[in-house]
Order: structure tokens, then C-alpha cells, then sequence
């Protein structure tokens, strides 16, 4: 994305955070109670007289801290307690339990402080108004935020420049089409500057052209900003194209906190040779490794092999045959997620 205008975004930061997390939580912890009952009309009249409840542990005493200017991806499958730690750490929800900190704040307290720094989007969430222009609803925001005029027209036209949203602003938003939407909810959401970002499923249902768009803003937004970025989602593209840290949780529980390489040498310590031989030979590969398939159609045979031993099996391959292409590539993050999850 280029990055033509001249004055660049900027949040302010109080000499009160500098030296300290952005965010800070210790066994956050957070519990539903909801009815449990069997189907059925007898078990329904049975529930009139008398309830019966059940604890659902959403987040168990989840522990991080995050720096200033990270981005995190914040990975789990559904119904992990992701978006509900989210809610938690956006005031939204009060913990059953435990302590956070964002930007020197309690988030669940919701003063006036903390909600003019931080900002929550949802993919699955609408927070424009239906039947008018985006441009209306940015009116709005400006007055509920109080942003001076001179602060709102140049956060504006940045904002309208970097998501290229010129020509969208006047339509009602019933007609935008989806990314259409996602630009403007994001573009909404960061009118008044905030220092730090909850993005749940920023990218959910767009085509791969709109999540490309969406990546290169937040991490721009990033660079200019130095602000702090809580993403989750489910397409990994996000996150390698945007986090080197990833947090892993799992039923409510922490399972990792570290970098996405140093995952892949823990759960799939292998590499992925891909070969094409000359002259489309179908020789048989399984003696160098296991052969897997092939999920493209670049015409490249598939054989995972121990990272330790790809020096000595591709010396090998280079020696038997005439090779016409040959790459070395780490296994696909959606695999290394899964067995993660899975352990």
C-alpha cells in the first residue's frame, strides 16, 4: 500500500505507560451459568418448577502481557474464549475472577480514559448505521468522541486514503458490498485515534483481494502508530502476514505464547521438499521421505522429511536425478495450528 499523505496519523502516549505493558492480564478468568436440560416437552415442564444450572468455564486463569506496538494473533478454535477474553479486556464483560490492565486502566470500570484509547471490531458485528452514508456515521462518532474538527479532517482524509473509500462514502451502508463494510467499520472505529486495537475476525467472509487491503491498513495503522493489536482469526494468511507472536488458547486455557517459528519447531519439527524431475519423470519418491499430497497445481511432488535430515535427502534426490525444480518450504501453518490445537 503506499503511503502518499503527508501528515501521518499519531496517537498521543502519557508519560504514566511508557515502560510498561499496554496490556497486562493475570488469570483472567471468566464462568457462565446456563440451564441444562433434556429435550423434550416433559423435560421443559420439569424446568418450570425446577432449574437446573451448569458452570461453563469460557477463560480459565489465562495469564499474558503484551508491549506497546505488538501485534498479537490470538488463535483458538471455536469456542475457545477468544472473543469472550476480548469482551473482557474491552470492558464489555466483568471476569468471574483476575486482573487486567490495558494502558494502565481496568477495563470493566469503562472510564471515559480508557474507551477514548482502545477500540473493539468485530467482523460479525455491524456498528454503522443501516440506512445512512458512512460519512453520517463518522458525523456521529466525531461527537460522541469529541474530536476537534482539524483532528477529525486529517485523521479522515488519511483514513479515507489508506482504505481507498473515496468513492463509498456517500452510499447508504445497506449498499456497500462487504468489504465495502469492513473498510468503513474500520475506518469508524479508529477516527479517534486509540492507542490500542481488539480486531475480532477483521477479515471473515471478504474476498482474498479485500483481506489483503485490510492486512496492508492494520499494518500500516501499525507503522505509523506504534499502536498495541490483539487480532483473532481463522484465516492464517492474517496472522503470518501480520504477527510474529501468536497466543494459543484452548477450552478457556493458555496453551502457548510465543512465536510462530518456535511453534513450528515444537509441534512439526519437518520440511516440505518439493520436486519437479525433467522430463515429468514418475519415479517412485517414498525412499526419501513420506510423500504427501499436493494441495496446488504447480506440478511439484510433495515429501516430508525431519528438518535435520533435508541436507542429506535432498543431496541424495540431486544425485539420482535430473531435477528441474526443487524448494524447501516449512509445513503450512493451518497444519502446525491444527496439531497445536489437537495437543
Amino acid at each position: 500500500m503506499n503511503a502518499r499523505s503527508e501528515v501521518p496519523i499519531s496517537v498521543a502516549t502519557g508519560d504514566a505507560d511508557r515502560g510498561r505493558p499496554a496490556i497486562s492480564v493475570s488469570a483472567l478468568a471468566k464462568t457462565y451459568q446456563v440451564t441444562d436440560r433434556e429435550a423434550g416437552m416433559g423435560a421443559s415442564l420439569r424446568s418450570v418448577f425446577r432449574r437446573r444450572m451448569k458452570d461453563v468455564k469460557a477463560v480459565q486463569a489465562v495469564s499474558f502481557s503484551i508491549g506497546a506496538g505488538e501485534i498479537v494473533g490470538f488463535l483458538g478454535p471455536n469456542g475457545a474464549g477468544k472473543t469472550t477474553t476480548l469482551k473482557m479486556l474491552s470492558g464489555l464483560l466483568h471476569p468471574t475472577s483476575g486482573t487486567a490492565s490495558v494502558l494502565g486502566h481496568v477495563p470493566w470500570q469503562r472510564n471515559h480514559a480508557f474507551l477514548r484509547r482502545m477500540t473493539l471490531v468485530m467482523g460479525q458485528r455491524n456498528r454503522l448505521s443501516w440506512d445512512i452514508p458512512a460519512a453520517d456515521s463518522f458525523l456521529l462518532n466525531q461527537a460522541i468522541y469529541r474530536i476537534p474538527d482539524a483532528e477529525f479532517r486529517q485523521t479522515h482524509d488519511e483514513l479515507v486514503e489508506l482504505l481507498d473509500m473515496k468513492d463509498i462514502l456517500r452510499k447508504p451502508v445497506r449498499n456497500l458490498s462487504l468489504g465495502e463494510r469492513m473498510k468503513c467499520e474500520l475506518a469508524a472505529s479508529l477516527l479517534h485515534r486509540p492507542q490500542v486495537l481488539f480486531l475480532d475476525e477483521p477479515t471473515i467472509g471478504l474476498d482474498i483481494t479485500s483481506q489483503n487491503r485490510i492486512r496492508e491498513f492494520v499494518r500500516e495503522y501499525n507503522r505509523r502508530t506504534d499502536a498495541t493489536i490483539i487480532l483473532t482469526s481463522h484465516y492464517m494468511a492474517d496472522v503470518t502476514a501480520l504477527c510474529e507472536r501468536i497466543i494459543i488458547i484452548h477450552q478457556g486455557l493458555l496453551k502457548y505464547d510465543g512465536s510462530i517459528s518456535d511453534l513450528t519447531r515444537r509441534i512439526a519439527p519437518y520440511k516440505v521438499i518439493g520436486i519437479i524431475l525433467n522430463d515429468g519423470a514418475d519415479s517412485d519418491l517414498s525412499g526419501f521421505g513420506t510423500v504427501v499430497p499436493n494441495p496446488t497445481d504447480d506440478g511439484k511432488r510433495l515429501i516430508q522429511v525431519q528438518a535435520a535430515d533435508v541436507p542429506g535427502v535432498t543431496a541424495r534426490i540431486l544425485a539420482h536425478y535430473s531435477v528441474q525444480d526443487l524448494s524447501i518450504e516449512d509445513p503450512p501453518i493451518e497444519d502446525v495450528i491444527e496439531r497445536a490445537f489437537n495437543e
